[in-house]
């Protein structure tokens, strides 16, 4: 059907940069009709809102934790869409899912595919 896979996670120190990606596929999966979205899930926390971005890459969307620091970008022709995450915090240590959905959104509800998520541990 749809696989989303994530890769690009690791340990880092606090104020280094990662760059998350996330590849699509499946034979009826249209990339480019698709927003994308990432979210991530901290131990014992729940799955929160990190960034989002629509179709054309027109509509970019951020948590405010987010925002100034990380920056999604898609690339429709690879069926690709990215993480970049720079200054970051222990804070920002969590497992960082990708999805597939209708809208650019903050809630899970909206997305429709998910991939398995990568490990981002920041170390201070």
């Amino acid at each position: 059907q749809v696989q989303l896979v994530e890769s690009g996670g690791g340990l880092v120190q606090a104020g280094g940069s990662l760059r998350l990606s996330c590849g699509a596929s499946g034979r009826t999966f249209r990339f480019s009709n698709y927003v994308m979205g990432w979210f991530r899930q901290a131990p014992g926390k729940e799955r929160d809102f990190v960034a989002a971005i629509s179709q054309s890459s027109s509509l970019r969307s951020y948590a405010d934790s987010a925002k100034g620091r990380f920056t999604i970008s898609r690339d429709n022709g690879k069926n690709t869409v990215y993480l970049q995450m720079n200054s970051l915090k222990s804070e920002d240590t969590a497992v960082y899912y990708c999805a597939a959905g209708e809208a650019v959104s903050r809630t899970s509800d909206h997305y429709s595919y998910w991939g398995q998520g990568t490990q981002v541990t920041v170390s201070s």
